[in-house]
């Protein structure tokens, strides 16, 4: 007879005592649940919504020996962790297909029950409690009376994309022998193929955040006889331990009898700032039998972990064999995702017991819908006919392959390139980044190097779509140098990599390079931008540059004139300077400059002047301008006896090239000056990229550096290599723990009364900015000492600042674009040479400039005028400024900045007849209202005036603000 589980519980614990003192030799009453966990599968796509529906299952195995209780029951909950009513699990009975007995160790049962919970976005933990766990539980306390507790925690972001905790493939079952080492893996996979995957051994519970009582490690001293010989070689003390592979391993049982353990599967999602986010777990409850017997678990050979190009096929074998004398039979039976895929699945037989040694065929056809940035694991495992198992696991990482060049032209006049590719072999993936680089390399990827590595010195130039239509067989690019024109003088080269979706994402192999030019040298060539000498007021920058070799002196006759402009920055912007017209020279000294703060590029225009044959007259010729360069800008940070040393340039050659692979550093003391500065050290930036660490230094005292730069235009037998410039003095503490001072920061307020009717009105999400400006803090000292800045923002009230962009600090200016709004709040810090942050400045806010207005009439008659009740706004017009022609009560009523609108309407005597939800994110149901006069029930209601309330949420910073209740009257006119 089975036995109704909430029949018992009020009188199980009486029962057993009783059966105790009446008994005492006989067996304990053994209910009922040993082991599980809660597995979520997404059930459809993710909703538009961001929520996402799960069918929630919660697996469990339960003891059937010596009793009869069954799982669920009237008082077994399943709670989702979102405020939603609790689901009562019923009793499932031995002959309900959820209940089975099939595979399972003896006196063990597998059950499950399964339900589908839709989930809004949130973080949500899943749990189920029931009573009770089976009797005999060695390791903590009055087992029977504990109550069993599971919970699955499921993060639903619709920023982090499609998201499913992991699954476990193999059952919270182990059957173990004293002084064996026993060996249990849960192989975990996740469901989408993006998560990194980690283990924690925790306490099982017995309720959220409850442990059970007095629970103890199964290796814990009291269950050993000879607790220093515990393990199983009888040298040291047994161990319980889980790796971050899953790997749980016990060295070795000792006391016979049953112990739980429970550990968690931790998923984490790789944002795309490169961060990491817990975006789950599961808690696993689990249980481990320990019998007293003579037998050693099988051994199991697995291949290598490999790397293979989409398309390759895979065929290897998976052996096994047992150590007894006999040997028990073996099984081998793997798990992984690649064996239920919906292209091209993997194959693995036989899975049944066999005579030892066994094998096991593995084989998988891999495509292109393959590929992804995380490698697949097959977990396998080998087990005796005892239930003595082994685990392994093998990696597959599957890339695409490199994409193949058709043909690479220069257009001479226009310093373009023509670049084209052979259609990909792989159309799923989805865009195609293309580097260039002055200069070759003859770099070859290693296995499963994918995507560009850095060092190369290669800068990725655009990225486009890899996929092209049906009559298209090759990809196209035009290289302008966006728009400036590739660099006179210069080779270059290209190479390509495609880049495969997320959520599964991944790059393929890197192309062989294509090159054209040299480009034709009919403009001067700049090739110095060296900063000989560093100080905040009289700095010097040594300019040099070669004539223009490849000019037609027919056309522009020598000599020539040049003129030298400068700019503030990396980047040339639209401040340069005239500062030299020098004849014939082709170099420039630039002195008064702050070289210590700040970085300087220059270009050079080439003039000459040529006698007109018709009227005798000179007359000046442009020849052209060279690209513009910058000077080396070296930063640091420092650790107690280290400092990392880190530069750059914006610069039309390579300063990364393979016939000059090595950079030098220079290094002295706090007094002395440049030429003073000795060689040290050298760096090959082909391999490390433009970086050096200096290790090894006394805290305290002060270094001061300086590099040299060495680079070319790929061009050696026209432009001799290396190009060598040096960048800025700098001067670093190793331990300096010593702030700058705190920046100044303004934000350019609104004045809602200068706004245009275009940026009120109209201006969609995603189109507004705010200028953020600020100044060193006061103290000169702190000037020099700053490497960079960071600005923090938040868009709340209160809220907590996250970074939002770091800048040079020769920067003084940041606009803060894409905005859904105004409403913001930023602060600023200096950060210097050894990594050192001031403290923030002052917060400055700007807010919204919010506004709602609601006629007092409209006419649903059907002649088209004033057909809705509808919130006053310029949806109907274009405009750009205020000079359009909109009507004023427009113009100054337009709603903006509202998030929600909850809208009612009620006859004269009171009563409500109609009502009204909008939000902004809604289409249809928007903020604007547009009621047409028709009641709950859709019929027109009768002329006359009506009244309204209206429930305005604002997008403002101050939440106390955000609210606001209007209260009027609407005369309906429905007469033609």
């Amino acid at each position: 007879m089975l036995v109704n589980k909430s029949a018992l519980q009020g009188s199980l614990l009486l029962l057993l005592v009783i059966f105790c003192l009446l008994f005492p030799g006989g067996p304990a009453y053994a209910t009922h649940l040993r082991a599980g966990n809660i597995r979520l599968t997404r059930v459809g796509d993710c909703g538009s919504g961001g929520g996402i529906t799960y069918a929630v299952r919660i697996e469990v195995y339960i003891n059937t020996k010596d009793t009869d209780v069954l799982f669920g029951g009237p008082n077994d909950y399943l709670d989702f962790g979102d405020r939603s009513a609790r689901v009562n699990v019923p009793e499932i009975r031995p002959n309900d297909p959820r209940y089975s007995t099939k595979g399972m160790p003896p006196g063990t049962a597998y059950v499950y029950f399964e339900i589908n919970h839709y989930f809004d976005v949130g973080t949500y933990t899943v749990s189920y409690v029931e009573e009770y766990r089976n009797a005999g539980i060695l390791n903590m306390d009055s087992p029977v009376q504990t109550p069993f507790y599971l919970e699955t925690q499921v993060v639903v972001d619709p920023y982090l994309g499609c998201n499913t905790p992991v699954h476990l493939g193999q059952p919270p079952l182990g059957r173990a022998c004293t002084g064996v080492a026993w060996f249990h893996n849960p192989q975990a996979v996740d469901p989408d193929g993006i998560d990194s995957i980690s283990y924690q051994m925790v306490v099982p519970y017995r309720d959220r955040g409850a442990s059970v009582f007095n629970y103890q490690s199964p290796a814990a001293a009291k269950f050993y006889t000879q607790y220093a010989q515990g393990n199983e070689a009888g040298t040291g003390i047994p161990t319980f331990t889980i790796d971050q592979s899953g790997n749980v391993v016990w060295d070795a049982p000792g006391m016979v009898g049953e112990y739980n353990i429970a550990f968690i599967v931790i998923d984490w999602r790789r944002k795309t700032d490169g961060t990491y986010q817990q975006v789950g777990f599961v808690r696993r409850d689990m249980q481990i039998v320990v019998e007293d017997c003579d037998n050693k678990r099988p051994e199991l050979i697995i291949p290598e972990d490999i790397c293979v190009t989409a398309g390759d096929k895979i065929q290897e074998y998976i052996n096994a064999y047992d150590l007894d004398s006999p040997p028990d039979d073996v099984r081998i039976t793997a798990t992984s995702e690649v064996f239920s895929l919906r292209e091209s699945p993997a194959t693995f037989s036989p899975t049944i017991f066999q005579k030892s040694p066994a094998y096991a065929g593995f084989t998988w056809y891999t495509r292109c819908e393959h590929v992804r940035e995380q490698p697949y694991t097959l977990y396998f495992k080998a087990e005796d006919t005892f239930g003595l198992a082994v685990y392994k696991a093998w990696r597959i990482t599957v890339v695409g392959p490199a994409l193949i060049w058709n043909d690479a032209q220069l257009n001479a006049a226009r310093r373009t390139a023509t670049l084209k590719w052979d259609r990909y072999t792989c159309q799923n993936a989805e865009t195609i980044q293309l580097w260039r680089k002055v200069g070759g390399t003859n770099f070859q990827p290693d296995h499963c190097e994918t995507g560009m590595p850095p060092g190369l010195g290669y800068t990725l130039i655009d990225t486009v779509s890899a996929r092209l239509s049906p009559n298209e067989s090759t990809g196209q690019y035009v290289d302008t140098n966006n728009g400036m024109g590739l660099a006179p003088g210069a080779r270059y080269c290209y190479r390509l990599v495609a880049v495969y979706p997320r959520p599964g994402g991944g790059e393929s192999y890197v192309s062989q390079e294509i090159c054209v030019g040299p480009v034709l040298a009919d403009v001067p060539i700049i090739t110095n931008v060296s900063v000989e000498r560093t100080d905040t007021q009289d700095g010097l920058v040594r300019v040099s540059w070669k004539k223009p070799f490849d000019v037609d002196p027919a056309v522009y006759p020598p000599p020539y004139e040049y003129r030298v402009y400068r700019g503030m920055g990396f980047d040339r912007a639209n401040d340069s300077t005239l500062v030299a017209t020098l004849l014939g020279d082709t170099t420039y000294l630039d002195g008064g400059l702050n070289t210590e703060l700040n970085v300087y590029n220059y270009n050079i225009l080439g003039y000459c002047t040529k006698k007109s044959p018709q009227s005798g007259n000179d007359t000046i010729l442009l020849l052209g301008s060279s690209a513009w360069a910058s000077s080396v800008r070296a930063g640091s940070t420092s650790q107690k006896d280290q400092i990392t040393l880190g530069w750059s340039a914006h610069v039309p050659w390579s300063n990364q090239i393979e016939a000059h692979p090595y950079h030098y550093i220079f290094r002295g003391g706090a007094e002395d000056a440049e030429d003073q500065l000795r060689l040290v050290d050298s760096v090959n930036v082909t391999a490390g990229g433009l970086q050096y660490v200096d290790r090894g230094l006394t805290p305290g005292t002060t270094y001061c550096y300086r590099i040299m730069t060495r680079g070319g235009y790929g061009n050696p037998q026209r432009i001799p290599e290396p190009l060598e410039n040096y960048s800025q003095r700098i001067c670093v503490q190793p331990g300096d723990t010593l702030a700058p001072c705190t920046p100044v920061l303004t934000v350019s307020l609104l004045d809602c009364e200068r706004l245009s009717v275009a940026t009120l009105c109209i201006a969609r999400p995603g189109t507004y900015a705010n200028t953020l400006q600020w100044e060193p803090g006061e103290a000169g000292v702190c000037i020099s000492d700053i490497q960079y800045y960071r600005i923090y923002w938040t868009a709340t009230w209160g809220g907590a600042y996250t970074l939002l962009e770091q800048v040079a600090a020769t920067e003084r200016m940041f606009v803060h674009e894409g905005l859904s709004s105004y409403a913001a709040c930023y602060r600023i810090s200096a950060v210097d040479y050894s990594g050192n942050e001031s403290d923030l400045s002052d917060a400055v806010c700007n807010d919204n400039c919010p506004n709602y207005m609601l006629p007092n009439v409209f006419s649903p008659n059907g002649d088209a005028a004033n057909p809705v009740f509808s919130a006053y706004s310029l949806r109907d017009y274009t405009c750009a400024s205020d000079d359009c022609a909109v009507p004023e009560h427009l113009k100054n009523g337009c709603a903006r900045f509202v998030k929600t609108v909850r809208f009612k309407v009620f006859n004269r005597w009171g009563r409500e007849v109609y009502s009204y939800t909008g939000d902004y994110r809604d289409d249809i149901n928007s903020i604007y209202i547009d009621w047409d006069g028709r009641d709950k029930n859709g019929s027109l209601l009768s002329p006359a005036v009506y009244y309204y309330s209206a429930e305005v949420t604002f997008d403002v910073l101050d939440p106390r603000k955000s609210v606001k209740r209007y209260k009027g009257w609407v005369h309906l006119l429905n007469e033609p």
